[in-house]
This record gives C-alpha cells, structure tokens and sequence, in this order.
C-alpha cells in the first residue's frame, strides 16, 4: 500500500496525546475516528482540539473559517469495531503499560483489514513486545509523536525486529506529506533516539544538582545560554564535525571519566519523589514553584513554540 492509499486513520486513546494527533491528520482532511472508553473522555478531547486551533488561528497559523471543517473531519467512538472498520491506520496512544498495548493490538489485529498498518505511540517499549502477540508483526510499528504533536515536528518512526521495511516506508513517506519530519528508527532500543539523548543529558544535570556544582536554576540557565542557543540549527555530531574530530577526540579522552555514567537514578530524584517533591504540581521540584510560576512556564513554551511553528 503506497502513502496515498491511506484516507481513514483511527486513534485509540484520547487522553494526553492523542488529540493532538487526531488534530494533525484532521487539519490535513483526513477522516479521523477517534477513540476511547469514556464519553466524557472524548468529549474533553473535542474541546481541547477546538481550543488548539482558535490558539492557531489567533496566531495566524490557519484561517479560523477551517475550523470547524477541520473537526467535522473527526468522529469519536466508544466502540473498537467502529473505530477501526475501513481503516489504513491505526495509532495507538494508551497509557504506557506493555499488557494493555499488547492487549489492544490483539484487538486490532482480529478487527482491521489486513493491509492496515497498525503504529503505536509508545515513547519506551519495545515495539517487538508489543507486537510479540499478534499475527501480523510486519505491519506493527512505532510511531513516536512528541507533545504536543501539533506542534512539535519530530516523529519517530520505528522499526521492529519482524516490522517490514515497506511498512516503514509507507509510514514515513506519509507523516512526511502530512507535514510532520519523520526519521527512521532502525533498531528497536529502548529510548529511540530523542529520548536516549534528552535523557542523557538530564542525567548528567541532575548529577551536577546532587555533587553541588551547581544548584538547578543554575544548571538551566548555563544550558539555555549556551549550547541549547545553537541546537535549532547544529546538531552534536555537526557540532564535532564542525570543531573537529580529533579535538573531539582530545576531549573525550579527558572528561568522560569524570561524567555520570550510572545505570541507575539519581538518589537524589529517588528522594524527592518520596518526599512528594515532584515538579510543578506540587510546587516543589528541582526548584520551587508557585502556581503562578508553573503556569506561566507552560505558557512560554507554548507560545516560543507556535512563534517557531510560525517562522517556518
């Protein structure tokens, strides 16, 4: 089946990232059933995806007159029959619990035409495991969206140990005519690639926090003032490029050893969260937040991010 074969998508899962998703295809014209077990789920994610594209009008973003044929485009189901009749691809976007995907993509195997290409969400299982209980392994991918979706470009699309390269292609070269900027996964590891390196490097900044070289607030502020500046535009491995592998090389040579290399989390996060110190919603993280603080956090990034969106 080639990327233009596909004209009805099902999202199952409309809690934390799946409106957004369902919202990206429906601004494209594509008809979305959008599912979950609860009425009042789905009617919550109605709103919310109304709510994204006023915000996206009042940015110039899209004309407000689309608005509302955008969300005739979106139909919400209890029913996993429904959801999935006539479909050339599914999404799942559950909560991140390895029996209840496998579960769900059992469902979905019976209840599919088997030409449908059946993706999940899933930001740290294995897709092999996922897949593991089905019969059509070589249709089942990972398709890690990042939040929100709408707005952030990446998609990672991620390939199985049974996942066929067709069912990799046809998947990427259609979130790249949706507008999304897909890149291949290649090797189904824990992680993917985005989140190994986010992770990383939260690592090594909570290890900085807990040595006391630096308190949190002056953690982050030496990020966003130095290297974050540039990584919209260079990468690390251009980064070494650009400065040199044999420098880069030099370098290695002397500071990885004194870096945190601990599989394990830092004892100082185990200790904060049993202490119920757990960010902005308690108000007590890292740093201390009040609610004022928190919301007006969430509300930069949202409005760095669709002013990104704009530019280009």
């Amino acid at each position: 089946m080639q990327a233009e074969g596909i004209r009805n998508i099902s999202v199952i899962g409309a809690g934390f990232i799946g409106p957004g998703i369902a919202q990206i295809f429906a601004s494209k014209y594509y008809t979305v059933r959008l599912m979950d077990i609860k009425d009042e789920i789905l009617s919550k994610a109605i709103g919310s995806i109304r709510s994204n594209l006023s915000l996206m009008a009042r940015k110039e973003l899209l004309p407000e007159s689309e608005i509302d044929a955008i969300m005739a485009k979106i139909k919400t189901t209890t029913d996993m029959s429904e959801a999935t009749s006539d479909v050339q691809l599914v999404i799942e976007c559950v909560t991140e619990n390895l029996e209840l995907k496998q579960k769900i993509f059992q469902d979905l195997d019976q209840l599919c035409p088997p030409d449908t290409i059946l993706a999940t969400n899933t930001s740290v299982i294995s897709i092999t495991e996922i897949a593991s209980k089905t019969h059509r392994r070589e249709r089942i991918l990972g398709t890690h969206f990042w939040n929100p979706p709408y707005i952030i470009p990446l998609v990672e699309v991620v390939k199985g140990r049974e996942t066929s390269d067709e069912t990799v292609e046809t998947t990427y070269q259609f979130l790249k005519a949706v507008g999304k900027h897909p890149v291949k996964v290649m090797k189904d590891v824990p992680g993917f690639i985005a989140n190994r390196l986010q992770h990383a490097l939260w690592r090594e900044a909570i290890s900085i926090v807990e040595h006391g070289i630096a308190d949190a607030a002056t953690v982050d502020e030496a990020i966003k003032n130095s290297f974050a500046i540039r990584l919209p535009v260079l990468g690390p491995l251009e980064t070494a490029d650009m400065i040199g592998l044999d420098l880069t090389l030099s370098i290695h040579d002397y500071i990885l050893k004194y870096l945190e290399s601990s599989p394990n989390p830092s004892p100082l996060l185990r200790e904060k969260v049993k202490r119920g110190e757990l960010g902005f919603k308690t108000g007590q993280g890292f740093q201390t937040w009040s609610a004022e603080e928190a919301q007006r956090s969430r509300e930069n990034l949202l409005e760095y991010l669709l002013d990104r969106m704009r530019r280009e």
